[in-house]
């Protein structure tokens, strides 16, 4: 029998933080990955598309995947001891879980993916939000996405990048001002989005392209920052495990991956 395996560790509950990345390392813990399963490790957002294109694999070959996701803290003994793949859902996530996972290293990485900056509104955009500059009016509610210097999140950075493109410091100014929570990670950010009845939130397509009460608004080409998703092999991997990031990016997999907004 083909098995699905999702542990999506997307929790309700906020998951407990940690200073530092590397407050998370175990050196008792041995990596010993090679079980028969190739396992990927990250935070939530492209595992609902990582899914997608491993279901397509594993019927195509019945070898077995696991997509593990989610807070880091909620996954990371795994991970230092069984994880063929480690994923970063930026360039500056990524680096941060190298102090961790000490069998991995930069020369490892490889950027596979790429997706833009977008506002997500309430579905129906009951504000009538079509660009950036309406985010500046007083009284906006926007939830924003931060690691706050004690959590490893893609959206780190990334409102201030928007709001500060063109060198107009009015605009950080007026935009921050509007700023409702600064919420640790996206799941985070989900929640409060709704909780405090937000207008806007500045995200990933992935959010909106898999949430049924939210809906896309694009940000003009010069708002528009870029992050990448990138993967890391293990040196002592299954060996099914390179074949499998092979399919991840072919033709077939980037369909997939296209759903919720991944580009190469």
């Amino acid at each position: 029998m083909r098995m699905t395996l999702l542990t999506a560790a997307l929790l309700a509950s906020a998951a407990p933080l940690f200073a530092q990345s590397s407050s998370l390392y175990d050196p008792a813990i041995i990596h010993a990955p090679q079980d028969g399963v190739v396992k990927l490790y990250g935070a939530g957002g492209p595992h609902t598309a990582f899914q997608k294109v491993a279901d397509v694999w594993m019927e195509k070959t019945g070898n077995k995947i696991e997509i593990i996701a989610g807070p880091e803290s909620k996954w990371s003994p795994m991970a230092q001891a069984d994880a063929d793949i480690l994923w970063g859902t930026s360039e500056q996530s990524m680096t941060a879980f190298l102090e961790t996972y000490k069998t991995f290293s930069s020369d490892q990485v490889e950027p596979i993916y790429i997706r833009p900056t977008i506002i997500a509104v309430k579905q129906g955009n009951p504000k009538g939000i079509k660009g950036f500059d309406d985010l500046l009016a007083p009284g906006m509610k926007i939830v924003v996405t931060e690691g706050a210097g004690v959590y490893n999140t893609s959206g780190t950075g990334a409102w201030e990048d928007v709001a500060g493109r063109l060198g107009n410091l009015g605009d950080v100014t007026a935009f921050r001002k509007n700023i409702t929570a600064f919420a640790k990670g996206s799941g985070a950010s989900y929640r409060a989005f709704g909780e405090q009845d937000a207008d806007a939130w500045i995200t990933w397509p992935n959010w909106p392209a898999t949430k049924d009460d939210l809906e896309q608004i694009d940000l003009a080409p010069e708002r528009t920052v870029w992050r990448d998703v990138n993967v890391a092999l293990s040196p002592l991997a299954d060996a099914e495990a390179a074949a499998f990031l092979a399919f991840l990016v072919t033709d077939e997999a980037q369909e997939l991956m296209k759903t919720e907004g991944w580009l190469r």
